[in-house]
């Protein structure tokens, strides 16, 4: 796992460790010159031009303060007007203002901000780091209705929290964010304020310890993807058993039975009273009537759509009691928080990943995820030894054992209906398929948001579009191997 996010105090410890066997100066003067480095391209991009551009610098007390002044000093070299705004003037870092200074920068007061803000071709966001908790105060916040720009944040958008991504008042939404030596939490839990993500190599290494959350990327996903060898079939690779949607909702049947077909090349298998509607749209699948019909499979995946009455409690019960990986969407994760007894079918140990929104989540924890998302679902992995997978815009993926996975969708394109019966097809596959269950769960979110940008291409699609895409997705992915 080689995208790894840690908590902003362990940051700073092992900050302290490096600086402590590192010249004075030597960290800020690189962290800062990436900085610099960042807003020439921006410049660039939205400008067409570095040299006689214009770059305002809001700059508040402590070391983001001092990284700031110190890109602008490099920016002056570049031809580049840089006026500071100094929103705390005795607190301003010393020696990156005298650097601003001798670079020939403009430093001006809050009364002048407004103007030079409104001019500006760029502006570069020090005003509050990483040890900040809380919105802007005032004499920040009355200068956001002035910037027009392009924001490149230093490390994190001023008034977003650093550990959980919360906004709870005036904040700064970035075009762009530097950050130093590794990313942290709401470079993932809080996407939209951040834009795009730039890390800055500042020599943390080791010292930094085991990521508090991890991302995956493309070439992981791809290397865990199964695909056939030359000695595999149909079974070797995995029975997917799919235990969902009803007469009312046979949709959900169909997307993520055909979720699970898209997968892989293996097996699956349909059990319920969508077996016309799926014979029909995926007539490789074995479709029966009831689950204690469908025959042997390695994993299954039970919810969408079976309902929440008497049937669809049999079906869970069935399911849950199989001694196979278990997949729990939907109505399953409904009827677990109505009839909590229904996971005693589970055999102890057997695998079982379940994928709530935060609306499932709280019915079936009993409390909404809140602010901390990442306590939140850690929680309730070891509170049902099971894997949890908490849609949104991030998604998380919690294991029992207190790892967790952020998978951070590309833009909004899963808000709509059936998306989940798609993520849940793909979960229940790569189970099928032998994959760690929370690993599955990771590598599914990131093929299923991929699915998704792929089909959208800027608008608007159903989930069927997304379903269509995955077999692209997965070769995205897989061509890394």
């Amino acid at each position: 796992m080689r995208q790894g996010i840690w908590t902003t105090d362990r940051i700073r410890k092992a900050e302290e460790r490096l600086l402590a066997a590192t010249p004075e100066g030597a960290l800020m003067q690189r962290a800062a010159f990436g900085v610099a480095v960042q807003a020439a391209d921006l410049l660039s991009q939205h400008t067409g031009r570095v040299a006689a551009s214009r770059v305002v610098l809001l700059v508040g007390a402590g070391n983001n303060g001092g990284d700031a002044l110190w890109a602008g000093s490099f920016l002056r070299k570049r031809g580049v007007g840089v006026t500071a705004v100094l929103l705390k003037p005795e607190k301003a870092h010393p020696a990156g203002l005298a650097a601003l200074r001798r670079a020939a920068g403009r430093v001006v007061t809050l009364e002048d901000a407004p103007r030079v803000l409104e001019a500006a071709d760029l502006v570069i966001d020090g005003i509050v780091g990483l040890s900040a908790r809380g919105p802007l105060r005032e004499d920040a916040a009355s200068l956001l209705d002035h910037i027009s720009a392009p924001v490149l944040a230093v490390d994190l958008p001023s008034g977003v929290d650093p550990d959980n991504g919360k906004v709870d008042g005036p904040a700064i939404t970035a075009t762009r964010t530097v950050t130093f030596g590794a990313r942290k939490p709401l470079h993932v839990l809080n996407p939209d304020r951040c834009g795009e993500v730039v890390l800055i190599d500042i020599g943390l290494g080791p010292e930094l310890g085991e990521p508090d959350l991890r991302q995956l990327d493309a070439v992981e996903v791809g290397a865990a993807w199964p695909v056939p060898g030359p000695q595999d079939n149909k079974y070797s690779q995995g029975v997917t058993g799919i235990a969902a949607g009803s007469a009312t909702y046979p949709g959900a049947a169909v997307l993520a039975t055909g979720s699970a077909v898209l997968a892989t090349s293996g097996m699956v298998r349909y059990a319920g009273p969508a077996a016309d509607a799926v014979r029909a749209r995926w007539p490789e699948v074995i479709a029966t009537g009831s689950v204690t019909d469908a025959g042997r499979v390695q994993a299954w995946v039970v919810g969408p759509g079976i309902g929440t009455g008497n049937d669809g409690r049999s079906v869970l019960r069935h399911v849950l009691s199989a001694g196979v990986p278990v997949c729990a969407d939907a109505d399953a994760t409904t009827l677990m928080s109505r009839y909590p007894d229904v996971l005693d079918a589970r055999d102890p140990g057997t695998p079982l990943v379940l994928t709530p929104h935060a609306g499932e989540f709280e019915r079936l924890t009993g409390a909404a995820p809140g602010e901390d998302r990442v306590g939140a679902v850690k929680a309730a992995a070891r509170r049902f030894d099971a894997v949890v997978l908490l849609k949104g815009n991030t998604t998380l993926i919690a294991a029992p054992d207190g790892r967790v996975l952020a998978n951070v969708a590309r833009g909004s394109w899963l808000a709509t209906a059936g998306s989940g019966d798609v993520l849940s097809g793909l979960v229940g596959s790569l189970l099928a398929a032998g994959l760690d269950p929370w690993l599955a769960a990771g590598a599914a979110a990131y093929v299923h948001s991929l699915a998704a940008d792929l089909a959208a291409r800027g608008v608007p699609v159903p989930a069927g579009a997304v379903e269509a895409a995955i077999p692209d997705a997965i070769r995205r992915v897989r061509k890394f191997c």
